[in-house]
């Protein structure tokens, strides 16, 4: 195959959503993908899916991705289950309640990644406006892509898409980004960079718990609204840690930075003035031919 086709279909919004896509062709330049993307916007109820994702079946695609907000809920699962039933290669990209249907997925047949730091926003009307909304996500969004969760999720969607390409078996990623996930696939020099972005990655973590209880436990606005103020000021913390990890590999000048190739193939550099380059060998492995 020498063309894969990429389906997104977002329902609903985590953190991840907003540039999903973008982190396969950064630089607007692949030869091998062409993608489509698909969204039910802020809403995920069933018939949300089951307007828009026919949508999505028209391009013909060879691989999808769904990604959404606590994959177990009934919109989501709708798209799970028409996903299921098409039998083609999907992964289904959600955040830290989809844990309890990691089961029924893999019996689907369909692989995941959920994102533990990728945390419910504090939806509670005195609170939440446009632009709290928008800023919350962009801290997110700092802190998956500074603390190489960003990085886990898009090398394995190319592994799936190089599979495709190559025509070798394809094998479907079953994983769960916890904070160990930083520790030990990140591409950190610097063991001090590597703790303050697993720190952040921590406090993301938390922002969810809070903002759990603050949505769905608390009743009283006098308890839920100091809540999920409190988380959102946590996530502002978090995205700053992360800087700080990503600032303290680039002052080595050991920052790595793994640009896709026209022809879809990784490529790796740290010295800022070097360019980029391809390792067979890595490659190789990476793919599943050693």
């Amino acid at each position: 195959m020498n063309t894969v086709n990429v389906g997104v279909f977002k329902c609903g919004n985590i953190g991840t959503a907003p540039i999903l896509e973008l982190l396969f062709d950064e630089l607007a330049e692949r030869k091998d993908i062409n993608v489509r993307v698909v969204t039910t916007g802020s809403k995920m109820n069933v018939k949300d899916v089951e307007d828009a994702l026919p949508k999505l079946l028209e391009f013909n695609p060879h691989l999808i991705v769904l990604v959404s907000p606590n994959a177990a809920i009934p919109g989501p699962a709708k798209a799970r289950e028409i996903l299921s039933r098409k039998g083609l290669p999907s992964i289904v990209i959600s955040d830290a309640p989809a844990r309890r249907v990691t089961d029924e997925i893999e019996k689907q047949k369909l692989g995941y990644i959920i994102i533990l730091g990728d945390p419910l926003i504090g939806a509670r009307r005195e609170f939440l406006d446009p632009l709290e909304m928008a800023i919350f996500n962009s801290n997110v969004i700092k802190v998956l892509a500074a603390t190489g969760i960003f990085r886990v999720i898009h090398q394995e969607i190319d592994r799936v898409i190089t599979a495709l390409k190559e025509d070798i078996p394809v094998t479907l990623p079953n994983l769960i980004l916890d904070t160990n996930c930083i520790r030990d696939k990140c591409d950190f020099r610097n063991p001090y960079a590597r703790a303050k972005a697993m720190a952040a990655y921590e406090l993301a973590k938390k922002v969810a718990e809070i903002n759990m209880q603050a949505c769905f436990r608390e009743k009283e606005k006098e308890k839920y609204i100091p809540l999920v103020a409190c988380a959102h000021e946590i996530i502002l913390k978090a995205a700053e840690l992360a800087e700080e990890a990503r600032e303290i590999e680039k002052y080595a000048d050991s920052l790595v930075r793994k640009p896709h190739s026209k022809d879809g193939r990784p490529l790796t550099k740290t010295d800022l003035m070097l360019p980029p380059i391809f390792d067979e060998e890595t490659y190789e492995k990476w793919i599943g031919k050693q």
